[in-house]
């Protein structure tokens, strides 16, 4: 709606991870780099941990850009399977056929298993990428762990890449998990932008989307506004800019101020808004509350009440 308006070819802050949009801060690099390591080396198992919204999914999507095309992959989504279900599923991304007959955990293993030494015999790899894996049961993570069983004498067949919210490195620390949690040999945690950073970040967007010479402009505060909004998160800096362009088009504005910001916060909630920001409005109310039950008090038992009535009238509190 507002592109042509900023003379934009397209809305540089769409939530899909879009591996075009990939901005490279140290720390996304550094775990991109990480992955490509462990793949290459065939670490076996590598975790990528990272709160909400930090780019996680995007960092996956773009290392299966720029994966060598001797790397066979495959991507699961949805964590939510069965023991039987995971490993039909790796069989189906890996275009691999189980046979006939009744489907059991040994048959499409030995599929699998199949599948890896001839691809190993070929001078090729593969990888398993598992995204927001801290949904994945306690059972479908040990099965994960004994695919990691299927290698050579010399090195895995399979390379494993689970990545999740920092619950799944939790998870992995927990007692029954201790097997697993042993064998992963590559991990980093994907943390937000700092200020600069996440100013670098909305340039870059801007730029991708077609945007010259800085246009929209966002002013110096604007962008400290942001970072005190967003607390330095990819999802909640797009989803904050792309409601604070939408209001600047709607007022015929060319720039994007502090005010502007703080009211496209406002309208995505209060989720956006800082906990100094909570604490000071509902510190507010809490006196607005105050001050009314006194008064309500002081009307009903104190003699002279209309005098009373007459000085909180008067006063100016706010």
């Amino acid at each position: 709606m507002y592109t042509s308006y900023f003379g934009l070819k397209e809305n540089p802050f769409n939530l899909t991870p879009d591996p075009r949009y990939l901005f490279l801060s140290t720390q996304h690099s550094e775990a991109l780099n990480h992955l490509i390591y462990g793949i290459n080396e065939k670490k076996g198992f590598i975790v990528i941990t990272g709160g909400i919204g930090t780019g996680k999914t995007t960092i996956c999507r773009t290392l299966l850009s720029v994966l060598d095309p001797s790397v066979d992959s495959a991507l699961i989504f949805n964590p939510s399977l069965s023991e039987m279900e995971l490993l039909a599923t790796i069989n189906q991304e890996f275009g691999v056929k189980s046979g006939q007959g009744r489907k059991t955990k040994k048959r499409h293993i030995d599929a699998l298993n199949k599948f890896l030494l001839k691809n190993f015999s070929a001078g090729r790899n593969a990888v398993l990428l598992i995204d927001e894996a801290q949904n994945l049961s306690r059972g479908v993570l040990e099965q994960i762990r004994m695919l990691s069983n299927l290698e050579t004498e010399r090195e895995k067949l399979l390379q494993i890449v689970l990545i999740g919210q920092p619950e799944l490195e939790k998870l992995l620390r927990s007692p029954s998990l201790k097997q697993l949690n042993e064998r992963i040999t590559v991990k980093y945690n994907v943390t937000p932008f700092n200020r600069d950073q996440e100013e670098d970040y909305i340039r870059h967007r801007l730029a991708v989307a077609g945007g010259e010479n800085g246009c929209p402009p966002f002013s110096r505060l604007a962008y400290r506004k942001i970072h005190s909004y967003s607390k330095g998160i990819p999802r909640r800096i797009n989803a904050i800019c792309d409601r604070a362009l939408l209001i600047a088009y709607s007022a015929d504005s060319g720039a994007i101020s502090r005010k502007l910001i703080s009211k496209a916060a406002s309208d995505i909630g209060s989720s956006y808004l800082t906990d100094k920001t909570r604490f000071r409005r509902m510190g507010e109310w809490a006196l607005l509350v105050t001050l009314i039950m006194v008064i309500l008090l002081l009307l009903t038992v104190v003699p002279g009440r209309e005098a009373v009535f007459d000085f909180f009238s008067n006063a100016h509190f706010f």
